[in-house]
C-alpha cells in the first residue's frame, strides 16, 4: 500500500519554520482530501497565525475545514452521506461506526448548520484523545484499532483511495449501503477510478426519509411524514424539509 499519513505528526513548542511548513502541508493533505491547492487558495492568515504560535494545529484544522475550499467541494457538491463520511475521514481519520452515528451528524448539520457539524468533530472527546491540540489528524485504517470492530477497519479502508486519490472526485457515498445494513463490504484496494466496494453508488439508490413536524392547520399537532427520494435528489429534499421546520428522524435505503 502507498505511503500515507497514518502515524502521528506533532508540532512541538520548539518548532522551526521547516517543521511548521511540514505540518501545514500535512493538514491540507489530510483535511482537504489530497487536492492540488493553488497559491490563491491557501489560508495565508491562518498559516501565519500557526507560524506565530497564535493558533494550535487543531484550530488550524478547524479553519481549513470551515474554508470555502472545503465547503464548496464537500458540502455544496456532495450528497449528505458523502459529506458526513468524509468529515469522519478527514477530521477523525476513520469511517462512521454505524447508521445512528451517521444519521446524528446529518441531523446536526441540517438543524444546526455547517459550522456546528465541523465543530462536533474537533470539539469531541475522541478528537482530544487521539490528536489533542497539536497532532495532525491521520488515517486510522492502516491497522485495526484496539477496542474497535473489524467492520470499522474495513469501512475506513474502503474510504482510502490511495496516495494519488482525490476525495472530491466522488460526490456519492461509498458507505451508505454497508452502514445502513450494518454489514462490512468486501475490501478492495485502491484502483484507478470508480467506486471501491461491491455496491452501486448511493446516488443511484432510493431512500426513505422519516420526518416529524407540526401540522400546518394546527401548530400543536405533530405528524410523521415519509418521503421516498432518489439518492441524487437527497440534498434539495432535505433542504425543503428543513425550511418547513421538519425534524428528520431517520434516512434508510429502500431500493
Amino acid at each position: 500500500m502507498s505511503v500515507i499519513l497514518d502515524t502521528p505528526l506533532e508540532l512541538f513548542p520548539s518548532r522551526n519554520p521547516d517543521e511548521v511548513s511540514m505540518i501545514i502541508r500535512a493538514v491540507y493533505k489530510q483535511v482537504l482530501g489530497n487536492p492540488h491547492i493553488m497559491e490563491s487558495e491557501r489560508l495565508v492568515s491562518a498559516e501565519s497565525q500557526l507560524c506565530n504560535g497564535n493558533l494550535t494545529v487543531r484550530e488550524f484544522v478547524r479553519a481549513v475545514a470551515k474554508s470555502e475550499f472545503y465547503r464548496s467541494r464537500y458540502f455544496e457538491s456532495c450528497a449528505p452521506y458523502r459529506f458526513v463520511e468524509l468529515n469522519f475521514k478527514h477530521l477523525l481519520g476513520r469511517a462512521p461506526q454505524d447508521q445512528a452515528e451517521l444519521s446524528s451528524h446529518i441531523r446536526l448539520c441540517i438543524e444546526s448548520g455547517y459550522d456546528a457539524e465541523i465543530d462536533s468533530y474537533l470539539d469531541s472527546d475522541e478528537y482530544q484523545q487521539k490528536f489533542g491540540d497539536n497532532i495532525v489528524p491521520y488515517y486510522q485504517g492502516a491497522q485495526s484499532q484496539v477496542g474497535s470492530k473489524q467492520v470499522g477497519y474495513n469501512r475506513t479502508l474502503s474510504l482510502y483511495q490511495g496516495y494519488a486519490g482525490v476525495d472530491s472526485a466522488f460526490s456519492g457515498s461509498r458507505l451508505v449501503d454497508e452502514v445502513a445494513s450494518n454489514q462490512g463490504g468486501k475490501i478492495v484496494l485502491p484502483s484507478k477510478g470508480g467506486r471501491l466496494g461491491i455496491s452501486q453508488d448511493a446516488t443511484a439508490k432510493t431512500f426513505k426519509i422519516v420526518v416529524k413536524g407540526a401540522k400546518f392547520d394546527c401548530p400543536r399537532r405533530i405528524s410523521t411524514s415519509e418521503y421516498i427520494v432518489p439518492g441524487d435528489r437527497m440534498t434539495p429534499q432535505i433542504q425543503r424539509i428543513h425550511r418547513a421546520g421538519g425534524k428528520i428522524v431517520s434516512i434508510t435505503e429502500v431500493a
